[in-house]
């Protein structure tokens, strides 16, 4: 079973900038002013981290062309950001799949679009290959309806 508590720290750490560039710009700007000022309160904050990170995929041992871009990665973190009127399956989907496609541990979804900083904290267990969501102490939501949150039905 996967360890998650020892990105706690980290994890408060990384909300609590994303919520000072909230509180600062406010809400509805594009995602990517918000992508370069969390970048810059993490560095602020003495906290490394890589924006626009290139994901690489590969299909049958062969390298595509293709390739994603995640927002910032702090570690063994993904943050993933949006500014959007609410989160959806397709956001959350995304996030999963950057988490399965490099087996970091841990994936954040923060939306600016809102009045208020939305966030989501997303966990991957590569045995399983699947993802799951983490309440605040890093311990699953046995009760989170997948199907409506990553749309596992096929409706939308």
């Amino acid at each position: 079973m996967l360890n998650l508590s020892q990105y706690a720290n980290t994890v408060y750490k990384i909300i609590g900038a994303a919520m000072t560039v909230h509180e600062e710009l406010s809400w509805g700007l594009l995602e990517a002013v918000y992508q370069e000022a969390l970048h810059l309160e993490l560095l602020d904050r003495g906290i490394d981290n890589q924006r626009e990170k290139e994901i690489e995929v590969y299909y049958k041992q062969r390298l595509l062309d293709k390739k994603y871009r995640m927002d910032i990665v702090v570690g063994d973190i993904i943050v993933e950001l949006k500014s959007v009127v609410n989160l959806s399956s397709v956001h959350r989907a995304q996030l999963c799949n950057y988490l399965r496609l490099t087996h970091k541990p841990l994936g954040l979804l923060i939306n600016f679009g809102e009045a208020s900083l939305i966030g989501e904290r997303w966990a991957y267990d590569a045995e399983t290959n699947e993802c799951f969501i983490v309440d605040r102490y890093m311990e699953p939501i046995s009760d989170a309806d997948y199907v409506y949150l990553l749309d596992t039905d096929g409706t939308e």
